[in-house]
This record gives C-alpha cells, structure tokens and sequence, in this order.
C-alpha cells in the first residue's frame, strides 16, 4: 500500500480496516464480479439471512447491501475526495472479503488507484458508478424482487453520510466535499441519465427531541423483516408505530462503523 493510501485511515475513517493492494489474491477472498452470480446471490443471501430467520429475502438482500455499501463508499470516497485518487473498485478487479455470515469486511486492490482524470462531480465517481453500482444493483434487484431503488437507496445513504463525513478528516482540503454534493444535487449525469444519487437524505428540524433530523429518501425495507423495527432514519410515517418506537437514530453512523469494523 502507498504512503499517502495508508495515512487515511484516522479521523472519521479510524474504524475502517484498511484495503490489501496485491496482484497476488488471497485464498480467501473472493472476485467481487461474484456477486453477479444468481447462483451465488442465492447461496449468499441463504447464509447471510440465516440470522434473521430466513426471513423476507429482499430485506435480507436489503441489509447485506448495507454492510458492502457503506464499505465499498467509504474506501472510495476517502480515496477519490482526500487524494484524488480513483480506486480500481469495478467488479472486475476488485476482491473481497466476507464474514462467516456472508457480509462484506474488506476489499483487496490490484493497485493503489490512479490519478483522477476529472475533477468534476457528475464524471469523477464513474468507476464506483458504472463499474460496481450499476452492475451490482441490477443483479441484486433480479436476484431478489426489491427495486432498484431500494439499494440505491442504500448507496446514495452511506454515499452522502462519508461525503458529509471527511471534511473533517486532517487530510481534507477546505472544499474538498463540494463535487460530491454537486453530484448528489444533480438530477442527473454528465451524459444525460438520471442520477440514482440524486438527493439520497434530507435534514429537517426533529418535531421531538427523539425524532431524526437526517431522513432517507426511500425507506430500506428492513422492516419486512420480524425482529427488527423502523431504522432511525426511515421515511416511512409508520416508524413511528408499535415497531418504529424502538429505531434507533444513529443510522447511518453505528451501522457504518459496524460495517467498516
């Protein structure tokens, strides 16, 4: 690993283990183009969901994504933002490690990233994008039911809270932050398409001191399964139910940490 790729993992990243650069994979890991695989989404989603009960498999697809999300966004961003780096995450070059519960804990690199070609918001987020999103998000939807939405949703969350999270880092620059808002403020791409980023969170002023002031956009679907309630969160006016009396607002922070720890 780079000098300047080890030293960001302090501050607001100082619970993200950091990523392996090899050109030599470990047995362990696995080809992220895996998750493809409906025969491996399949099995995958059958282990991970074990500890829910086997429950609703869209939310069980729902939540893996969050754990793999919140990881994938992290590495990428703190790259992309802190050192104008582009990290070579698509589906075909990345590696990964998993949990004994299939949820994703770590990413191998077959380099340290390469300079930024673009500068610009609505272009410089490309390879997370269209190298690993897009792909990833299409199977996850046909795998399992849950819309597209649903995941991107789950991106854009765990997208916006680093975004919003490394202007504190020590390595990052006074403006640092400002083209990954722009993107999430664009409705859509440098190419004309919609973008699934657009406005993932919004942030009102709580009506009680428990109620949340950062808000998804679209709801995680979590709740389809049994044992869990709303997440602190959620955009559904029925959080605030028998179920959605126990969410916790501390998303997207504890899961975040959970995710990348």
């Amino acid at each position: 690993m780079t000098l300047a790729l080890s030293q960001l993992y302090i501050g607001p990243l100082q619970h993200l283990p950091p990523p392996q650069v090899t050109t030599t994979p470990t047995a362990d890991s696995i080809p992220a183009r895996r998750l493809l695989d409906p025969t491996y989404l399949d099995a995958l989603f059958d282990r991970f969901g074990a500890q829910y009960g086997h429950g609703d498999r869209r939310a069980v697809a729902s939540l893996w994504s969050k754990w793999h999300l919140s990881t994938l966004c992290a590495h990428g961003l703190a790259a992309n933002l802190l050192l104008e780096r582009d990290l070579p995450l698509g589906l075909d070059e990345l590696r990964l490690d998993q949990s004994p519960e299939g949820q994703t804990t770590g990413l191998h690199l077959n380099h340290a990233g390469r300079p930024l070609g673009d500068l610009d918001g609505l272009t410089r987020f490309a390879t997370l994008l269209d190298g690993h999103l897009t792909p990833l998000i299409e199977a996850l939807a046909s795998a399992t039911g849950a819309s597209p939405k649903v995941f991107w949703s789950n991106a854009g969350n765990y997208f916006e809270y680093f975004a919003s999270a490394l202007p504190s880092h020590p390595m990052a620059s006074p403006h640092g932050a400002e083209e990954a808002h722009r993107l999430m403020a664009s409705r859509h791409l440098a190419d004309g398409r919609r973008n699934p980023l657009h406005r993932p969170v919004r942030y009102v002023e709580p009506t009680t001191p428990e109620s949340p002031s950062r808000i998804r956009r679209l709801c995680c679907i979590r709740y389809l399964i049994d044992e869990l309630d709303y997440c602190g969160n959620c955009p559904l006016e029925c959080r605030h139910g028998a179920k959605g009396a126990k969410a916790t607002n501390a998303e997207p922070v504890q899961e975040a940490r959970r995710a990348t720890s």
